[in-house]
């Protein structure tokens, strides 16, 4: 592992955070510093929002994504399907910010995340919009409809791995054309290269 210099980024006041802890933080900060990855970009001081993440090759991806949301002690919720959360294991998603869905309801995975962002007062929501380590022709729809009926932004997050960075970039506010946004974010990607190919 080769170690460089790290500087974390700034966590704005409206950003939603998990219990302060000292060490988890350092935990986090150092684990990726060793293994030379750096932070690029910056959060939005927004209380809720869809984060995207992308190109998404690699279950490497959850262990670096997980550690930069550990060294900034911010928190993001995640769906995960409800038969996963029995004990002990269903603690320990809940404290990493899984929350349970039921896919058998007649309101579908969509609905559900939508209904979880207008009910809540401090949401930050991820998901890979490709839905899949495999390369992809199209892009899974559900984080535009949820951004857009939930009236929050879309915030692009990317792993570069050439450089090893993981970025944030500024805020995208959906309009009436779907398609025509997909297409922008997807080009947006364009220049980032996950562990096993880009985003197509």
């Amino acid at each position: 592992m080769r170690e460089t210099e790290f500087t974390l980024l700034d966590v704005p006041p409206n950003v939603p955070r998990v219990k302060p802890n000292a060490f988890t933080r350092w935990a986090g900060r150092t684990f990726l510093r060793l293994n030379g990855w750096q932070l690029a970009g910056s959060l939005p001081d927004v209380s809720k929002l869809v984060m995207i993440v992308a190109p998404h090759s690699s279950n490497w991806d959850g262990i670096w994504g997980m550690a930069t949301k550990i060294a900034l002690g911010f928190e993001v919720r995640v769906l995960a399907k409800a038969q996963l959360f029995w004990w002990p294991l269903g603690t320990l998603l809940r404290k990493l910010g899984a929350v349970p869905i039921d896919r058998s309801s007649p309101q579908g995975t969509v609905e559900q995340a939508i209904d979880l962002l207008r009910t809540s007062d401090c949401l930050w929501y991820a998901l890979t919009p490709e839905g899949t380590r495999s390369t992809v022709d199209k892009w899974k729809t559900g984080f535009w409809k949820i951004a857009h009926d939930a009236q929050v932004p879309i915030l692009m997050a990317y792993f570069h791995y050439p450089e090893k960075i993981i970025g944030f970039g500024d805020l995208f506010w959906t309009g009436d054309d779907m398609e025509a946004d997909i297409a922008k974010i997807r080009e947006w990607y364009r220049p980032w290269i996950g562990k096993n190919r880009g985003t197509a």
